[in-house]
Parts: structure tokens; C-alpha cells; sequence
């Protein structure tokens, strides 16, 4: 089974870097499970706005291209080929001003794109293309956003939820949250440990998954 982890935050001592780490080691020596890594503040991944669509129309038109174009494209194709390759996709990733990374959210518009991971049919439906992949999302967020008050501000694991299960198809196969630890910093120790507790165990369940 191919396994490709997005590590999206570049903190060392982050809590979502914390899941990363936990994964990445829970996983390690199964021979029975390929496991890469696409650290996404690593890859030279320029934003995602006109000097793509520049780059795509160039391409189109056989024109020469400049450099960030090039490097657009390069970045472009690279995520796909990385999200090909894989049968599940695990993300570790922070809420961050009550959204995802600007990086995440890059590699998200780079494969989102019609014709490879979504299309419409003739009446206009949206139709998902990669009903065959499954996803992990594994997220660290401070404050508490599991209540019923506070669940609309989360735009961040409810975005990778719609976004992943509803555009793209992906079956959500595990998600862990760990939250509260700053809000409740007499807590912190115990909550961080639970949630890395239940990231192992979604490693191990992985494991014991067949492609």
C-alpha cells in the first residue's frame, strides 16, 4: 500500500508536527506499507494565481514561459504525481487563524483541477475521480472547536473534509483532533498525549489495511 503523508506545518514543537512525528514512527519498518513524505514548506511550491494560468496558457500554445511560470507548472506537476502514486493520503496539519496553512492550501489548488480530480457530467453535475483513495487527516488546533457553538469556526478540517470527500471522492478512513491544549494549558500535557495515543492507533488500523 503506497502512503503518502502531507506534513504541513514547519514548527518543530507544533502539535500537529508532534502527529506527524508519531505517525511517521509508528509506521516505520511495515514492509507492507510504502510511506512518503511531501513536506509542503520544503517543495518549491509558488501561489497559486495568474502566473499559473500564465504557465497554462503557455503551455497550451507552445509559448515560451518565465521563471516562476516553469517552476508553477513543475510544482503543479509534482503534486499530482505524488497524489497518483498514492492509495491513502494522511495530512497533519494546524488550524491556523481558523484555517489551514497558505502552503496546504496550495497543494490543495494544485490538484484541484477538472478532468483529474473532479469533472462535470453533461447536466452539469459534479462528479469526484478518485473514489479509489482514502484519506487521514490528523489536526492540532488550541482552542476548543468541537461544540456545537464554536464547530462553524473550524474552517479548517471541515474544509479538508469537503474538499477531499466531496470534491475529489476520498473515503475518510480516520481523523484525529487534538484541541484545547492552549485554551486549557493545565490540560495540555494529558491532552496531547491522548490525541498522540489515537494518531498510533490510526497507524497501526493502517497497517493492518489492504490495498
Amino acid at each position: 500500500m503506497n502512503i503518502l503523508v502531507v506534513k504541513a506545518n514547519n514548527r518543530p514543537e507544533g502539535i500537529s508536527s508532534k502527529m506527524y512525528e508519531t505517525f511517521m514512527n509508528q509506521v516505520k519498518g511495515n514492509e507492507d506499507l510504502n510511506v512518503s513524505t511531501f513536506d509542503i514548506f520544503e517543495e518549491d511550491m509558488p501561489y497559486f494565481g495568474q502566473d499559473m494560468f500564465n504557465a497554462l496558457g503557455k503551455l497550451d500554445s507552445a509559448v515560451e514561459m518565465n521563471d516562476v511560470e516553469t517552476r508553477s507548472l513543475a510544482a503543479k506537476q509534482k503534486a499530482k504525481d505524488a497524489v497518483i502514486r498514492a492509495d491513502v493520503l494522511v495530512f497533519a496539519f494546524p488550524l491556523w487563524n481558523l484555517t489551514i496553512p497558505a502552503k496546504l492550501q496550495t497543494f490543495i489548488d494544485y490538484i484541484a483541477e477538472a478532468g483529474f480530480s473532479f469533472k462535470y457530467d453533461a447536466d452539469g453535475n459534479l462528479v469526484p475521480l478518485m473514489g479509489d483513495k482514502k484519506i487521514i487527516l490528523l489536526n492540532a488546533r488550541g482552542g476548543v472547536y468541537s461544540s456545537p457553538e464554536m464547530a462553524p469556526m473550524d474552517m479548517a478540517v471541515n474544509y479538508m473534509r469537503n474538499v477531499f470527500t466531496g470534491l475529489y471522492g476520498m473515503e475518510l478512513l480516520d481523523e484525529v483532533i487534538i484541541e484545547g491544549h492552549n485554551a486549557m494549558r493545565e490540560k495540555a500535557e494529558e491532552i496531547v498525549e491522548a490525541g498522540l495515543q489515537q494518531v498510533a492507533e490510526a497507524a497501526n488500523k493502517l497497517a493492518l489495511q489492504k490495498a
